[in-house]
């Protein structure tokens, strides 16, 4: 039998074929027996040979050759089938995307920052959220709280971690985590063997303060704590890494203010003591807008929230 011309242009057929005429197409194609195809599509033998037939009227194209031992490509059903095969195997992964999107199971999550530190409850959080979501691609940026809740509003954020209780009327905010403040000084520093320090014995001290992270706010509450106090403090701004940082107190440039997790990590030469007059704990919070319909957000707010229990 001589194949058949289109009569209808193919621009106009693509939205007309049932997907269900594609699918048995491509089983009869794997078969090359319309009897095996229906059984494994699970419908009548009659089904499936009248949509072929259906589909090459359609087409005005014949796709199978039919003789008594069974049924074969043509040439024209050969490259159907291979672009038809292409098409359903990216529909399937779509449709599947979609559903893991939908369940927060692949995509993405920004998250905003103060600083990453090893044995923190946000580095375990962001451990234990990579075991059921691998499929997730955690984006984190290092930024100031300010600078965090700027690209939260301007929607390059998902969510920020910050130290305080920000008064964000925009924003929903959470407290996540507390942990008590600790100074970080050299381990050849005079009071460097006492088993605490208290912010008398820290005046007059020079303190190293980065001014991304934390630093804007550590920089704040060590004026708040040491105002009015004699000799007067003076406060050093080190654009540096964490790691330099702390490498910096332990070459006896000067003292710096931490979360207690950063103690959990021994540096050489420093020394973490906690400080006996802070009257409380550092809150960290998180903070997230609440037009943000993610599912991946929701898991890491609800796993969060687990940790915390």
């Amino acid at each position: 039998m001589t194949e058949r011309r289109s009569r209808v242009p193919t621009s106009s057929l693509g939205s007309r074929i049932p997907l269900t005429s594609l699918i048995q197409t491509l089983a009869v194609a794997e078969y090359l027996n319309f009897r095996h195809a229906a059984n494994a599509l699970g419908v009548s033998q009659s089904s499936v040979s009248a949509r072929i037939k259906a589909l090459e009227e359609d087409l005005g194209i014949l796709l199978f050759e039919r003789n008594t031992r069974g049924v074969r490509l043509t040439e024209a059903g050969r490259l159907f089938v291979e672009r038809v095969s292409a098409g359903v195997e990216h529909l399937e992964y779509a449709v599947k995307s979609a559903g893991m999107a939908a369940l927060g199971e692949c995509g993405r999550l920004r998250m905003g920052v103060h600083g990453l530190i090893p044995h923190s409850f946000l580095a375990k959080l962001m451990g234990r959220y990579r075991t059921p979501y691998p499929g997730v691609e955690l984006e984190v940026a290092e930024s100031t709280a300010r600078e965090a809740l700027m690209q939260l509003r301007a929607d390059q954020l998902d969510i920020a971690f910050v130290v305080g209780t920000p008064d964000t009327p925009d924003c929903r905010s959470r407290r996540m985590w507390t942990e008590p403040l600790v100074v970080a000084l050299p381990d050849s520093h005079l009071i460097a063997e006492q088993e605490h320090v208290t912010w008398a014995d820290l005046a007059g001290e020079t303190f190293l303060v980065r001014p991304n992270g934390p630093g804007p706010q550590v920089h704040d509450h060590i004026l708040l704590r040491l105002s009015g106090r004699w000799p007067a403090p003076s406060i050093l701004r080190v654009a540096v890494e964490r790691a330099s940082l702390l490498s910096m107190v332990g070459q006896g440039f000067g003292v710096t203010l931490l979360g207690a997790a950063s103690s959990l990590s021994p540096v050489a030469g420093v020394r973490f003591l906690p400080i006996a007059d802070e009257p409380e704990p550092v809150v960290f919070s998180a903070v997230w807008s609440p037009f943000n319909r993610s599912t991946a957000l929701r898991n890491l707010l609800d796993l969060a929230e687990a940790m915390r229990r």
